[in-house]
């Protein structure tokens, strides 16, 4: 399932964030930037331990904010480590929304045409799937009839597995009554 947005693609895929040919992948990143488990830990994993050295260095960060990297040997040439948990590793709906906005800011002012955004706070937040999934879709929607001035071609939002798949899948549908 797709939709468009100001001629902007929007979809869902369901697989490995790392293996997508984008020009940039979001990590769902804590405030220190560390990268262990998780969305972070295969990213670090594929791409290779210069991500997370670039990260931190530019950390900490407050949660809700985005940094870039470089994509090491991924096949995105960038990294935007959306920051949605904080030490406590607990996120909420505001948090998840300001981190999704500020990662299509980053994504926009890196200049690339494409994005893949893993579920912000699912996995290690502990937030729930269909909330997570309705919130970022809904935001990635304003942002993106807001912003005129947007490079983006193409925003995919990537699930891990067939729940998160479904509950994009429902956010989405449920995104083009907006349009």
């Amino acid at each position: 399932m797709n939709t468009t947005v100001r001629d902007i693609y929007l979809s869902v895929v369901t697989g490995d964030i790392v293996r997508l040919d984008v020009d940039a992948i979001v990590n769902a990143a804590n405030s220190e930037l560390w990268m262990a488990s998780g969305v972070a830990g295969a990213i670090k994993r594929a791409g290779g331990d210069g991500i997370e050295r670039e990260a931190v260095a530019q950390g900490p960060i407050e949660v809700g904010d985005a940094v870039a990297t470089t994509g090491g040997s991924l096949t995105a040439k960038w990294v935007i480590h959306a920051a949605v948990t904080g030490p406590g590793r607990s996120t909420d709906a505001n948090l998840i929304a300001q981190a999704t906005t500020r990662a299509l800011q980053v994504a926009d002012r890196l200049g690339v045409h494409s994005v893949a955004l893993p579920a912000l706070g699912a996995g290690v937040g502990g937030f729930d799937i269909y909330a997570c999934a309705t919130i970022m879709m809904g935001r990635a929607h304003e942002y993106l009839t807001d912003t005129r001035t947007s490079g983006l071609k193409r925003v995919l939002f990537c699930a891990y597995d067939d729940v998160a798949r479904a509950a994009f899948k429902n956010a989405l549908a449920g995104s083009t009554r907006f349009q």
